[in-house]
């Protein structure tokens, strides 16, 4: 045979060897797995095909306890297996499974009208050698949150060790059990199930005794691992329905053979308690309720891989490590609803203005957590986180805001900076009008400009306000006074030559010859700034220029054509249609014909 047609065979019989094990689902599969050091856990893709093909709402019932206690055997009894054809049966000295297993046929059972599928689980025992403690507490972890029903069986009695091992388990129950009491749970821990396997309890229920197990222990001297026990103690009790105790005898004095019995050759005493069992198991079962709802095949695997990451964290396994995965979503969720009330705002807004903001939305989003956020005393970890993402978003709402307050607040120093230029430049000086467009514009930035900004904003605008004053009235005086005479030469040549207005011309020379004289007298002009006769040129000069009625600036150019082509007409025109003179013109008698003689 060639080499290719051996591939060819071989890779066949690997096929339909794997096509075998994926469709046989009536075995036991490996759904955890411990790694190479035995200390942490890990999926096995095989055993979680098993699980992701049911479609009803998933049940669990693990069994716990120590190694060679009679675990697996248990659960072949519970679904009615052989030893051939169920759970790996050991009878040698080191633990026959290996960290989780699951038989791949679920039981169907009809649970308050809802068709569910049960899923039986065995569980690695622990104090087996080789293995650390906290490989111990994964493994009961685990189970203790997969599991609808933990079946806690223990040989012969409770023994302290026994107890504290369910630390875990109690403070799980205390975390997430009954948060808010009508309402949906965000996770429903296993109902626990005390199975001791014991021939006679002395005149005592297996109840009585689990119940004398749990009383507290006395602690004169203060011991702290007391404490904790009682601790333990004290959370069991709180339980209440939640845990049941059970007891069963022994199947049959040869441990070993016992594989090989049928149940005629087992204790009958024993086979009716294993019915009554099955009965129990089977009252106390409930869906897994996972945030809410129950949860599918493929949910179930995504929540166990969610579980076993939040297990595997830290050095061990913890119920806060579990608080952070529910609490995840429902961060998030608060996360997103903080940012979508924070982008409403209109920015930019005052600083007080964004903090109450910033106030009553963290409340409110506080207020959503606290009512949807699930665990009780771990869950303060996960508000610590929620406040520190929520001030890293409102970090990042403030420098959004110092930025559009920035904008804007330069937007209006610049606005203001032209106008401040323009005043500068007026063809006509005006202190009314530069005083108007100042005030205007420190009253339009003091209302506009808000947010962070505003007060840096304010310093610029003042400095620039300030310059902008004191070189305005520097220049103001001079551009006056040197209007002021051109204004009365002009309007010498106007009332002489174009008017022929003797008062204009008298006045304009008076003015002419006051501010020539005056400078002459005193040496400078800035002296003539302080007379009074000057204020009152200014005080009249102001009230020609501008006014909130009439700007002159504005206007001057469209008045003087104005005024130019009514005297153009008076001169071409007035004079033939109106006869008479209306203004005391200059008047020459050289011409006339009733001038006297004087020969």
């Amino acid at each position: 045979m060639d080499p290719h047609s051996l591939f060819h065979l071989l890779f066949l019989f690997i096929f339909a060897t794997c096509s075998f094990s994926i469709d046989n689902f009536h075995q036991a599969f490996p759904i955890v797995e411990p790694d190479p050091g035995h200390t942490k856990l890990r999926l096995s893709r095989e055993g979680l095909e098993a699980i992701e093909r049911i479609t009803n709402p998933i049940s669990s019932v693990a069994v716990i306890g120590p190694y060679r206690s009679g675990k697996s055997f248990l659960l072949n009894q519970l679904l009615s297996l052989s030893c051939d054809e169920g759970f790996g049966v050991g009878h040698m000295r080191d633990t026959k499974t290996k960290g989780i297993w699951i038989w791949g046929t679920p039981i169907e059972l009809d649970i308050d009208g809802v068709r569910s599928s049960i899923l039986y689980l065995d569980t690695e025992g622990f104090e087996s050698v080789g293995k650390s403690n906290v490989y111990d507490d994964r493994i009961f972890a685990l189970a203790t949150v997969m599991s609808s029903v933990l079946i806690y069986n223990l040989p012969e009695t409770i023994r302290e060790a026994d107890i504290s091992r369910l630390s875990f388990a109690v403070e799980l129950a205390e975390e997430f059990y009954g948060r808010v009491k009508g309402q949906d749970v965000a996770f429903e821990p296993a109902k626990l199930l005390w199975l001791i396997q014991r021939d006679f309890l002395q005149g005592k229920s297996v109840q009585e005794m689990v119940n004398e197990a749990l009383q507290r222990v006395p602690n004169a001297d203060g011991n702290k691992n007391i404490d904790m026990v009682n601790q333990i103690r004290d959370s069991l009790a709180i339980m209440g329905d939640n845990s049941t105790a059970f007891s069963l005898p022994q199947p049959h004095l040869q441990r070993t053979k016992l594989c090989d019995m049928k149940d005629v050759e087992l204790d009958q005493l024993y086979v009716k308690r294993r019915e009554q069992l099955k009965e129990l198991v089977a009252s106390m079962v409930r869906p897994k309720i996972v945030q809410g709802k129950t949860l599918n095949g493929k949910e179930f695997v995504s929540f166990l891989e969610q579980i076993l990451d939040a297990l595997n964290k830290g050095d061990i396994p913890s119920t806060g490590s579990l608080v952070e995965v529910f609490n995840k979503g429902i961060l998030e969720k608060c996360l997103k609803l903080y940012s979508e009330k924070m982008e409403t705002l209109n920015l930019p807004r005052p600083e007080v203005s964004l903090q109450e903001a910033h106030d009553r939305s963290r409340d409110e989003i506080m207020q959503v957590f606290d009512q949807q956020h699930f665990g009780r005393h771990h869950a303060k970890k996960s508000i610590v986180q929620l406040d520190e993402e929520l001030q890293k978003v409102y970090k990042n709402v403030i420098l959004q805001n110092e930025y559009q307050s920035s904008k804007l607040c330069e937007g209006l120093y610049t606005r203001c900076e032209d106008i401040m230029d323009q005043l500068q430049v007026l063809r006509l000086p005006s202190m009314a009008k530069f005083n108007a467009g100042f005030m205007q514009c420190n009253s339009s930035f003091e209302q506009e400009c808000v947010g962070p900004s505003k007060t840096n904003y304010e310093q610029r605008m003042m400095k620039m306000l300030g310059k902008s004053r004191s070189l305005f009235i520097k220049e103001y005086n001079h551009r006056l006074f040197n209007w002021l005479v051109v204004f009365s030469l002009v309007m010498v040549v106007i009332g002489r030559f174009i008017i022929k207005f003797i008062l204009i011309e008298v006045g304009a020379w008076i003015l002419f010859i006051f501010l020539e004289t005056y400078t002459r007298m005193f040496w400078t002009a800035e002296s003539l700034y302080y007379n009074p006769v000057w204020h009152f040129i200014v005080a009249t000069w102001e009230t020609l220029v501008y006014s909130p009625i009439l700007d002159l600036d504005r206007w001057a150019i469209p008045l003087g054509v104005m005024v130019s082509l009514f005297i153009l007409y008076w001169r071409c025109y007035g004079r033939r249609k109106y006869g008479s003179q209306l203004l005391p013109l200059y008047s020459s008698n050289k011409s006339s014909p009733n001038r006297p003689r004087t020969d």
